[in-house]
């Protein structure tokens, strides 16, 4: 009797993706020990990614390339309607994938395998990132979960997540519950992981990375590596935005009101104050618990830019 393999849906978003799409491709085709459909979403595009993701489905059985459905604007919008719209009630398992990485070949088989022999819920991984002049750097995000993280960061790169059915159905059904607001989150990989930890399920983050994830101009975002990506962090803290996502994040999990978020979700002074001494309990990573103190009370003290 044959092995049996998990069979796992790919959703993969794109817009204007011609330049490395057909790699991203190829490499999850190849993947071990699994059985894979790709389903793609396409943002409207100037380059002829529909067009050609098309023609590329027509040749390739497990490629389905979805049909027009509008602007989405960014890719957490675009990832939210590939949920919404395809059909994942027959596959043991959904990962996310974005249209200008390279999978590794056994990315899925040790992500399933994980997900299964640690029984826990979801997956997402380390992953080293690369640029054109061929410099590389491991993006670490496999510290230790801790109470509130997922409040205040995703589980590392959405490109890596993988998630069981039964996460997923639940996350469908909420999503569809509260769709009009959801449209006004910014990043689908934190979202999806507050919504699972933030529900009782189980979230491995593994050390080992799992893909080749490419820096270039257009990145969505990209490797927090360097001064210039702190400085664009500050940016979106000291601009509203950041704290803006964390509010509305806790809200559509279902935490506003919880006591410890309620302790803090009005941002006023005080309250920032007192967030910042539970920043061990928001932050995986000792770099960013500091980070994270000290924007708190520069939130306090300085202030945020009025929306």
């Amino acid at each position: 009797m044959p092995v049996k393999h998990p069979k796992v849906a790919v959703l993969l978003a794109a817009y204007n993706g011609m330049r490395w799409i057909e790699e991203q491709l190829n490499s999850i085709l190849v993947q071990s020990g699994v059985e894979v459909t790709v389903y793609i979403s396409i943002d409207p595009s100037t380059d002829g990614t529909e067009g050609w993701c098309a023609a590329y489905a027509d040749q390739h059985p497990a490629v389905i390339a979805l049909p027009a459905a509008g602007t989405f604007g960014g890719a957490s919008r675009n990832f939210f309607r590939l949920l919404r719209d395809v059909d994942l009630d027959a596959y043991d398992f959904v990962a996310f994938s974005d249209q200008d990485d390279v999978w590794r070949p056994d990315k899925l088989q040790r992500a399933t395998h994980a997900i299964q022999t640690r029984q826990v819920d979801a997956y997402s991984s380390n992953v080293t990132a690369f640029w054109a002049d061929g410099c590389t750097h491991l993006l670490d995000k496999a510290q230790s979960q801790v109470d509130w993280d997922f409040l205040f960061e995703a589980a590392g790169p959405g490109c890596t997540y993988v998630m069981s059915n039964g996460l997923v159905d639940k996350l469908k059904a909420s999503m569809l519950a509260n769709w009009q607001p959801l449209q006004e989150v910014s990043l689908h990989d934190w979202y999806c992981y507050a919504f699972a930890r933030s529900h009782g399920y189980r979230w491995y983050i593994d050390p080992i990375p799992s893909m080749d994830y490419r820096q270039h101009e257009r990145n969505q975002v990209g490797a927090n590596k360097g001064l210039s990506p702190l400085i664009a962090r500050y940016k979106t803290i000291h601009d509203g935005w950041w704290f803006n996502q964390v509010q509305m994040i806790a809200v559509l999990t279902g935490l506003g009101s919880d006591p410890f978020v309620q302790s803090w979700m009005a941002l006023r002074r005080r309250q920032l104050m007192r967030l910042s001494f539970s920043a061990w309990r928001c932050r995986r990573r000792v770099r960013d618990k500091v980070f994270f103190f000290c924007i708190c009370w520069a939130s306090a003290l300085i202030g945020k830019k009025a929306k």
